[in-house]
């Protein structure tokens, strides 16, 4: 148990570093529970995996707040809609197969990444994409599907807040990743609600797990305060490139 302890705190950590900067940390963080706590039910290690990413994406978002302005209004209600959406994937993640989901988001990141790399101002300006009318249907639509996903599938849940915040809303880089964290937050929680009550939370590991992702949330999110829009901007590059890598084995390699 102590070996397993070790293997799940360094990918812990390292999953709170890069979640704290442009999410994706489950990536690393549930790949490495998937396979090192194997004689589990997939749901129970879901499930185990939410209580450090609620730890370190919290600590993230305290130092966002008080480095950017943040819209709360707008993220109370994005936060309450996700919340309930998170819970609902997780409740289905129970009882329906997410592999057929696999291929759709592996098209849509290629896509993204394409986008966010060619286009080399993308997130480093604030430039409105959307009505300031229009902002608030179109942030519950997002929080309904990301949420969704989140309590779903996860890993790259970060990165497609703010990818959303970005293109839609038109913040830069360092807005969006501090809105998406807190927005983060919520669909942890939702799945921790749902997980809790079935029973789906192995503590003996997800306690340890949480103290290293919040260290690692911490030297994360001060890094990215600290370089600004450019290395965020690198940084998401990199952390899609990873989900397309990680999917793309799923759907092509793995069986």
């Amino acid at each position: 148990m102590t070996q397993e302890i070790t293997i799940l705190c360094i990918a812990a950590f390292a999953a709170g570093f890069i979640d704290s900067i442009v999410g994706g940390g489950g990536l690393v963080q549930t790949p490495a529970t998937l396979i090192t706590l194997s004689q589990y039910p997939v749901a129970t290690l879901l499930g185990t995996t939410k209580i450090p990413s609620l730890f370190g994406t919290s600590i993230a978002a305290f130092q966002y707040a008080f480095k950017v302005n943040l819209r709360w209004k707008l993220l109370a209600v994005m936060c309450s809609v996700a919340l309930l959406a998170a819970y609902a994937g997780s409740a289905t993640v129970t009882i329906v197969s997410n592999a057929f989901m696999k291929p759709v988001f592996f098209t849509m990141l290629i896509v993204v990444f394409i986008y966010t790399y060619t286009k080399k101002n993308f997130g480093l300006a604030s430039e409105r994409s959307v009505p300031k009318k229009g902002e608030y249907s179109w942030c519950i639509i997002i929080a309904l599907l990301i949420g969704f996903y989140d309590g779903f599938i996860g890993p790259g849940t970060g990165s497609f807040l703010i990818l959303f915040f970005i293109s839609i809303m038109g913040f830069d880089f360092l807005k969006a990743s501090a809105h998406a964290k807190l927005v983060n937050v919520a669909t942890n929680i939702g799945s921790i609600f749902f997980f809790s009550r079935s029973g789906h939370i192995l503590y003996q590991y997800a306690l340890p797990m949480a103290v290293c992702n919040f260290a690692g949330s911490v030297l994360g999110a001060r890094l990215a305060i600290l370089k600004g829009n450019k290395f965020i901007r690198v940084f998401f590059l990199l952390v899609i490139t990873g989900t397309i890598i990680r999917f793309g084995y799923d759907i092509f390699v793995k069986k």
